[in-house]
């Protein structure tokens, strides 16, 4: 039974869908106005290894994830640029798609836009303003009444009253609480806007997300995820206004990932210490980052940094290690490390799969895994053929496939595969005249290249490490 950390429950609980077999998950997306950073990143892996492992466990996953494509950000950074703001966001978008790819994140079953969903958004608040849970402003704001909810602030462990003491209105707001939000934005001049039954204006944020999700997974979902900076107020205003509208519960669970912090501070556009996905890219595999979420809890802070990110690549070779074709060294291919190379598929399996289900506790699955390359790689030294390894070979693979690892090898240029070539030709040279020292030279040099050499019984062979 899949067991995961609820942040409405605040505690540990078995994972029930609405529908058997199926799984309705909508996860926070980005605001599109400038390049995604790795933060970003952090988040979207952090459910595509939910996604992964769930459709593993046999469930049909609808994933949703939007794209905020109105948005104040994308308006003054559009105005700067002297370009529409839909024009501006629209390609941010298209590079946003292409970084998912690039990182290996399954795309989403749909990924909605604020601006090509703006009749439902409309149609939301006017069934809102209905029930009395919102209303209209004089200067064509339409407000949501937080003190009409009575569960306002569960989410987030509020109480209204505490909230108030640090809440203002500003000038041109027409509220009658300082904490309620705005649900319709009436237009200012020079700024993007659609006709409404309140005038010309947008959509606030929250009422975005509420919208997309109704249209694109009904009124109920099993899993609502997002950055845990997400919580208040934008998850809990989602709750207020979707419940008020529909009168039912709407996310049974509520995921939260921690931040990405970069010398211990948060990663944000704001801070500006942002590290772009395409500048990441450019430096190390997607592999690398993906290892670096997997190494701990998805909901707790991830360091970002070289050293954390050099650990991340480590494991990722001590993983590869034990794919390379069996030694060709003499050894007793009978050991009992060979032969029982069956149970210890079963263990791994068994140990990683009890692991996940407990709120997806990927270092330990990891863990898991590690001990079982150690097994592997024990088995090859002892003899193990390729036929004898390539079972516990296919189970590694299956098991960090799950996880969205691609495990793939370095390659060099042609011009570096010759180059390394000739260097072993002439280190085989040396050592049939019994240059040992120079031999060893050679091969420590490569070493320090990424290049590992092993010598058999069959001749010597190179890979990069």
């Amino acid at each position: 039974m899949i067991r995961l950390y609820n942040t409405l429950t605040r505690k540990k609980e078995d994972f029930q869908t609405h529908q058997p077999g199926l799984v309705k998950m909508y996860v926070c997306g980005v605001t599109v106005y400038n390049d995604a950073h790795v933060g970003h990143a952090m988040s979207s892996l952090v459910f595509d290894i939910v996604r992964r492992y769930l459709e593993y466990r046999g469930y049909s996953v609808k994933h949703v994830m939007n794209f905020t494509d109105v948005d104040d950000k994308i308006i003054n950074r559009a105005n700067q640029l002297g370009i529409p703001p839909l024009e501006l966001s629209n390609k941010y978008i298209a590079d946003y798609r292409q970084n998912l790819l690039d990182l290996n994140i399954l795309p989403a079953s749909a990924t909605p836009q604020v601006s090509k969903t703006m009749p439902q958004i409309i149609s939301f608040i006017e069934g809102l303003i209905e029930r009395g849970y919102a209303y209209p402003a004089a200067n064509g704001d339409v407000y949501f009444r937080v003190t009409k909810d009575e569960d306002y602030g569960r989410l987030s462990a509020r109480k209204i009253e505490d909230m108030q003491a640090g809440a203002r209105i500003e000038i041109e707001e027409q509220k009658e609480h300082p904490m309620d939000f705005a649900l319709w934005k009436a237009a200012k001049p020079g700024e993007i806007s659609w006709q409404s039954p309140w005038g010309q204006g947008r959509p606030g944020w929250h009422i975005e997300c509420s919208a997309m999700n109704l249209v694109e997974l009904g009124e109920q979902i099993d899993i609502h995820g997002g950055g845990n900076d997400l919580i208040f107020p934008h998850h809990e205003n989602e709750i207020a206004q979707t419940e008020c509208y529909t009168g039912k519960e709407f996310s049974r669970y509520w995921m939260h990932n921690g931040m990405l912090q970069l010398g211990g501070e948060k990663m944000s556009k704001s801070l500006g210490n942002i590290i772009s996905i395409k500048e990441f890219l450019s430096k190390r595999d997607a592999d690398v980052m993906r290892m670096l979420v997997l190494n701990g809890s998805y909901r707790a802070p991830l360091v970002f940094n070289e050293e954390t990110l050099d650990g991340a690549e480590k494991g990722l070779e001590r993983i590869k290690s034990a794919l390379r074709p069996a030694s060709t060294k003499e050894t007793d291919s009978n050991a009992e490390s060979v032969t029982g190379l069956p149970a210890a598929m079963d263990t791994v399996k068994k140990a990683f799969i009890e692991a996940m289900d407990d709120d997806f506790n990927t270092a330990g699955a990891l863990g898991a895994i590690f001990d079982f390359v150690r097994i592997t790689n024990t088995a090859r030294d002892a003899g193990a053929t390729d036929a004898q390894l390539k079972p516990a070979q296919d189970t590694i693979r299956e098991l960090t496939g799950v996880l969205g690892l691609r495990l793939a090898e370095k390659t060099g240029s042609g011009d570096a595969d010759k180059f390394i070539n000739l260097l072993v030709e002439v280190r085989a040279e040396v050592r049939k005249q019994k240059l040992w020292a120079m031999s060893d030279l050679i091969r420590d040099r490569l070493k320090e290249l990424g290049v590992t050499i092993e010598d058999g019984k069959q001749g010597t062979t190179w890979r990069f490490s």
